[in-house]
């Protein structure tokens, strides 16, 4: 599947304010939002991404078609790490461990701000690495 690559920098812009939140409230529920977010992102690409559906709805109809799509794959990777994330500054959060919380929440800020500010997907990056290291992985085994 093919995604418009704006969707996906407003959704980076949206996660960044969301945790920009989450570091200056010490909110592990805003967390877990966002943590839930990540994972509809990441399981279902845009389509089920409540961030996609925003971005479809009110965004995509006001801008020009996009000039190129990007593979969805990637970013669905991408969702997936910062689901990871924040599934790890939530768990900080729970369990009193601040700075995992804020450890972690500080790592998907920084991935998420790269993308909203620069365009670069640091996710989208790492996806090819992890493919060919399955393929040499699943060739030998």
């Amino acid at each position: 599947m093919q995604t418009d690559p704006r969707g996906a920098r407003f959704a980076a812009a949206l996660t960044t304010l969301v945790l920009v939140a989450v570091l200056l409230t010490g909110s592990g529920l805003l967390l877990t939002a966002q943590a839930v977010v990540f994972t509809l992102a990441a399981s279902g690409g845009p389509r089920l991404s409540p961030y996609g559906w925003l971005f479809h709805t009110f965004v995509a109809p006001r801008l020009a078609p996009p000039n190129e799509t990007e593979d969805e794959r990637p970013v669905r990777f991408a969702q997936g790490g910062g689901a990871v994330f924040a599934a790890v500054g939530t768990l900080g959060y729970l369990t009193g461990v601040t700075w995992l919380a804020l450890s972690a929440t500080g790592f998907a800020l920084a991935a998420a701000f790269l993308n909203a500010a620069f365009g670069y997907c640091l996710g989208c990056e790492i996806y090819p690495i992890v493919r060919r290291a399955q393929g040499r992985l699943g060739a030998g085994a």
